[in-house]
């Protein structure tokens, strides 16, 4: 259900996410000057290569040893940086309203997203939001302008969920709307059919966005910590299953654990990072864990 967008700010760890960036690992391309790498070549502070002097070319980037040695006349070129288009997807389906914890799994990726958001544009990136369930069910375009992060916020704080995933329509139509390459961050719990999510991915990675997927879990789900004779309800269909916990525990254990296995396996021949997220983590040390792990990376 709709919740207040000043629920999604915490102001102590947004002060935490100032000493933090969020760097792409892939090139991108961006229209502003920015912090990532972009294909395009430009006069900035990483050197790439030399080409021959064309008449025109500012003198100031010729390099005199090679004149000296060679006795032509080269140019450094160096690699532009650029701002990042950040897209969140943030799942809307009816299973993110799970919250045997306190805490519904679509607020816990609300928290999230707005974080992230946070973080990107502080750093002069431009951010976008789509939410999607059965269907893209809300899109804002990516901007860095300085009220996007209201308009951000108030889009998440209004979603309400929708009856069912389809995944394989939703995820597709998703990608549609992303533009030119970027960051995708996907929040969601990633139930449905494997093939329509890595198809989802697949269409994410053809358009050579890099694509970060934070699994958000219920502990009941991921545990069934529960005993004795339970009903359970499916909040997507609204079937209704009654059963002995401790009878089935094993087998749906296992179940779990293979799909989240395939599910790895599928993300990581793709380069793709896939981060399980419970909603009893603190958001906050979640993202800033991974954060760190992944400047390690660069």
């Amino acid at each position: 259900m709709p919740f207040d967008p000043r629920a999604l700010i915490d102001p102590a760890f947004f002060s935490r996410l100032e000493s933090m960036e969020l760097r792409a690992r892939a090139i991108v391309e961006g229209s502003m000057h920015g912090m990532h790498r972009s294909p395009f070549l430009g006069m900035s502070v990483e050197f790439a290569t030399h080409r021959e002097y064309a008449p025109g070319d500012d003198l100031r980037h010729l390099n005199w040893m090679l004149y000296a040695r060679h006795d032509r006349l080269y140019v450094k070129e160096y690699d532009a940086e650029t701002n990042l288009n950040l897209h969140l997807l943030v799942d809307t389906s009816a299973s993110m309203s799970c919250a045997n914890s306190g805490r519904s799994k679509l607020h816990y990726a609300a928290s999230l997203a707005a974080a992230i958001a946070y973080l990107a544009l502080k750093q002069g990136d431009a951010v976008g939001l789509t939410l999607f369930a059965d269907r893209v069910v809300s899109h804002i375009a990516p901007r860095a302008k300085p009220n996007q992060l209201d308009a951000v916020l108030a889009a998440i704080a209004r979603a309400e969920t929708r009856p069912a995933t389809d995944n394989d329509r939703a995820l597709h139509e998703a990608a549609a709307l992303t533009g030119r390459r970027g960051m995708v961050v996907l929040l969601g719990d990633l139930f449905g059919d494997l093939t329509a999510i890595v198809g989802g991915l697949d269409h994410l990675r053809f358009l050579n966005h890099e694509v970060v997927v934070l699994q958000i879990l219920d502990p009941y789900e991921r545990d069934l910590s529960v005993d004795g004779h339970i009903r359970f309800r499916d909040l997507e269909t609204g079937d209704d299953l009654t059963t002995q916990a401790e009878g089935v525990r094993e087998a749906y254990l296992e179940a779990v654990a293979d799909w989240r296995r395939k599910l790895e396996t599928e993300c990581r021949k793709r380069a793709i990072d896939r981060v399980e997220l419970i909603t009893t983590d603190p958001p906050d040390r979640a993202l800033l864990q991974y954060l760190v792990k992944r400047s390690k990376t660069f």
